[in-house]
């Protein structure tokens, strides 16, 4: 009852102060680590803040995935998704912006009517007559309620941080579907080089076969060499086989996210090697203006924030203008003469003076839902900084693998020359030409493997990032 009595007072405090009941946002300050932790071969860099935003995956050069992530984003139906509510969102903008202005309506009515003779009366002494008679209307009213509290002020305030969000979320889904995108491709890629090797290595294991099987046929090799390379020849056409099988799922994958029925879309192997950008790194903060799911959960503070407000403002008076001019007559004839003339003109004033803890309990529950909001946006900074230095690991930790890779390969077809010429020369047996030829393949397939894992780290890396190597204004947090 306390605050109740002193809502007169928060009123006034109201109106001379000019500010709105709830509190007024402000995002909360994070610990931010000052620098990423870096190794060999990083440089630190600075985003670059004159490039466009938004294809980051032109810095792969490859115009195969530049075709496909344009059809992905004007056919994708998630991001069509993501687009309406956007403009959904906007939509609520316009519509709450307009409770600042008063709502003039128009109403008419035309009706006849009969009026019962049974109808009760507010005076016995009258007497009572049944009727029948015409009634014509036409009226303007308006209606304008004074924002006293600021209930509509905080309900802008709301729906502005909602599609602001949902603009972040838009981007967000964006840049996942193009990561998805590029995953998908690249893992396609990689496919198609490892089994690229593994042509290469059928044909060499063939040509080997023909090689021993001659020799057999002359007496001077023995059917269990015949059959050893038999067997090593079966075993790497099973995993083509698998490969290819690997292979669809990706491109089905791409086809889904490109808008594409799967029976519809194919892509040609390419078994060239892609070499990943470089991505320069900012410092940590520039995440929080860059990831646009860190964006998002910045949003969600304001609007639960505005909620607050809202949900304070039915403490206090809620104040309504409501004047009426119009006409009423009987007959169409004299609709518009000066003694059909109707007016009114009221102020209507509502306090809530008991509600049993309604309205405490509801600025209760928005307190805990902006609460929630703030944890969640501690939840995904975390998260966008875990995400990145695990790309910056990553993609280090890849980069030296896949250097090795290429001198372990070096290594196996050194290896194989080396049991090949010393079984050419009686010094050893078939079973080691045959080991060095598994080691070669598993080297190769190593290796290729390793640059396919190269450039999803990057990916990863660029979508941890937030896309692209600058800011994006539209979308930094407040």
């Amino acid at each position: 009852m306390t605050r109740r009595a002193g809502s007169a007072l928060g009123v006034v405090a109201l109106l001379l102060a000019g500010c709105a009941a709830g509190p007024d946002y402000r995002k909360p300050a994070l610990d931010l680590p000052v620098a990423w932790t870096v190794e060999a071969p990083w440089r630190e860099g600075r985003p670059d803040d004159q490039s466009a935003k938004g294809p980051w995956w032109r810095r792969f050069d490859d115009p195969q995935l530049d075709a496909l992530a344009e059809q992905a984003l004007a056919a994708n139906a998630t991001l069509a998704i993501a687009a309406a509510r956007l403009a959904q969102s906007r939509a609520i903008v316009g519509a709450a912006s307009a409770a600042l202005f008063p709502q003039i309506n128009l109403s008419t009515r035309a009706s006849r009517q009969r009026i019962s003779a049974n109808r009760p009366q507010t005076n016995y002494a009258s007497p009572n007559f049944s009727t029948v008679q015409n009634d014509f209307i036409a009226a303007l009213a308006v209606s304008y309620e004074f924002d006293l509290a600021g209930r509509v002020q905080r309900s802008i305030e709301g729906v502005e941080a909602s599609a602001e969000q949902s603009a972040a979320d838009f981007e967000n889904t964006r840049l996942v579907l193009t990561a998805d995108l590029a995953t998908n491709y690249f893992n396609l890629r990689s496919t198609d080089i490892e089994l690229d090797v593994l042509m290469r290595s059928i044909a060499l294991q063939r040509r080997v076969l023909g090689l021993i099987s001659a020799r057999h046929d002359l007496g001077a090799v023995s059917g269990l060499e015949v059959a050893q390379q038999q067997t090593l020849l079966d075993s790497t056409l099973v995993q083509v086989d698998l490969l290819r099988r690997q292979r669809s799922i990706f491109e089905h994958a791409i086809a889904t996210l490109t808008g594409t029925a799967a029976p519809l879309f194919a892509l040609a192997p390419d078994p060239k090697e892609r070499v990943p950008p470089a991505v320069p790194l900012g410092v940590p903060s520039d995440v929080l203006e860059r990831r646009p799911d860190v964006a998002s959960a910045e949003r969600a503070m304001a609007v639960a924030n505005a909620q607050i407000g809202i949900a304070t403002a039915a403490f206090y008076p809620s104040i309504t203008l409501a004047p009426l001019l119009g006409v009423e007559s009987t007959s169409l004839a004299t609709l518009f003469d000066a003694p059909s003339l109707l007016w009114s003109i009221g102020v209507s004033l509502t306090q809530p003076l008991f509600d049993a803890g309604r309205l405490k309990a509801n600025v209760d529950f928005a307190q805990a839902g902006y609460d929630a909001t703030v944890a969640n946006y501690r939840r995904v900074v975390l998260t966008a900084m875990q995400e990145v230095e695990d790309g910056i690991s990553g993609v280090a930790s890849l980069a030296r693998a896949s250097e090795q890779a290429v001198l372990a390969v070096a290594s196996a077809r050194k290896l194989l020359e080396m049991s090949a010429a010393r079984y050419e020369g009686g010094a050893s047996g078939y079973l080691d030409v045959i080991t060095a030829q598994q080691a070669l393949l598993s080297s190769e397939r190593l290796a290729a493997q390793l640059r396919g894992q190269r450039l999803l780290a990057s990916v990863f890396l660029v979508k941890a990032l937030g896309g692209d190597w600058e800011r994006s204004p539209k979308l930094a947090t407040r």
